[in-house]
């Protein structure tokens, strides 16, 4: 483990394999009419200066299996439920009262079927597709092994980090299978309380000296990150601090025109400046009925919806009262009622952005 506060030590690069892939975005509405999403570059100089933490190497190739090249820049869910999933166990094994939604997240390919909040960002350099992963929960690698064998993902340039919750950091243990077999380490752009946390919940991975010789973890190179623009892989991020129950502060993210805010129960006023000209907004949306003490539920959502103007909004962090077919026809009628161009988000969906 490194930890540092600006560039980090550059490793080998290499080109990957060129292969062409041309992939369009279609969301599956009950009217089955789809529906494409782009954005432009977003470009501010309100949010400058910026936090320069850049590092600009790529990940070292190997013969078999490389990652598949995009020439689109891409976001990926690779996960949109809550902390503990869905199907729930509990709902499975209930012998008095079914779960809908529970029942129908087991068939194959159903879009109920959630696993914890999370983002891919993939976009292309001239060394190759670079990865960079919003949170690591613990069940990333389940969603991992889903996702990037489907999509030709092999390399993860670096992880950012919401908040330090088992939902977003309980995979970073995972991370070895990266670093033991097809890289050698993992950059982790976090802020410093949420570092504090991990020095208690993932000790052996801050301080790799109390790990017995010959065993391998996590090689995991931690940046210090504050509120304020920081640069990954040339890609501008800008923090969207909110709160996620009472004082307890988590982090969204800006890159490009897309804002990303996971875990919410209040956005404060001096962060709505920086949702200004959003084109994408990705939000947490957990119930159908209410909020809760540290989550926006969707009228609550809808409400900042409505106050942001985003041109499209995507929810994730959906629990299992969120049908997901059921909601979204019914956030479809907003679109004729009031022009709110706004949706469900389900694991493995891709969509196109421009950055």
């Amino acid at each position: 483990m490194i930890l540092t506060h600006g560039a980090l030590r550059p490793y080998p690069s290499c080109l990957t394999r060129l292969s062409r892939l041309t992939r369009h975005l279609n969301l599956s509405f009950p009217n089955k009419n789809p529906f494409s999403i782009s954005v432009s570059r977003y470009a501010s100089s309100q949010f400058s200066p910026i936090l320069s933490v850049s590092h600009r190497h790529s990940i070292s190739c190997v013969q078999k299996g490389d990652q598949v090249s995009v020439e689109q820049p891409e976001i990926i869910f690779m996960g949109t439920g809550t902390s503990e999933g869905i199907p729930r166990v509990s709902c499975l094994t209930d012998p008095l009262k079914k779960c809908p939604v529970c029942a129908k997240a087991v068939e194959p390919g159903n879009k109920n079927r959630r696993l914890n909040t999370s983002i891919l960002i993939r976009f292309p350099k001239p060394s190759g597709t670079c990865n960079i992963l919003i949170d690591a929960g613990k069940f990333f690698y389940q969603s991992a092994l889903r996702w990037f064998p489907t999509y030709g993902i092999r390399t993860i340039d670096a992880v950012v980090i919401t908040h330090s919750h088992a939902d977003a950091i309980g995979g970073l243990d995972d991370l070895r299978d990266w670093t033991n077999n097809v890289q050698p380490h993992i950059p982790i752009y976090v802020a410093e309380r949420d570092f504090e946390v991990m020095k208690k919940t993932h000790y052996y991975l801050v301080d790799t000296s109390v790990v017995t010789p010959g065993a391998a973890v996590s090689e995991l190179q931690f940046d210090i990150i504050h509120e304020k623009p920081f640069i990954v892989h040339d890609l501008k991020f800008t923090p969207l601090p909110v709160w996620h129950g009472r004082n307890y502060r988590s982090l969204g993210f800006r890159f490009g025109n897309v804002c990303y805010i996971s875990d919410v129960s209040e956005i404060p006023d001096e962060t709505y400046p920086l949702l200004r000209d959003c084109e994408i907004l990705i939000m947490d949306a957990l119930r159908p009925d209410r909020s809760s003490s540290t989550h926006f539920g969707l009228p609550k959502a809808l409400e900042e919806v409505r106050k942001i103007k985003p041109k499209r909004t995507l929810f994730t962090g959906m629990m299992h009262l969120m049908d997901h077919e059921k909601v979204n026809e019914g956030l479809l009628k907003l679109m004729e009622t009031e022009g709110l161009d706004v949706q469900l988000s389900y694991d493995g969906l891709r969509v196109p952005i421009n950055l």
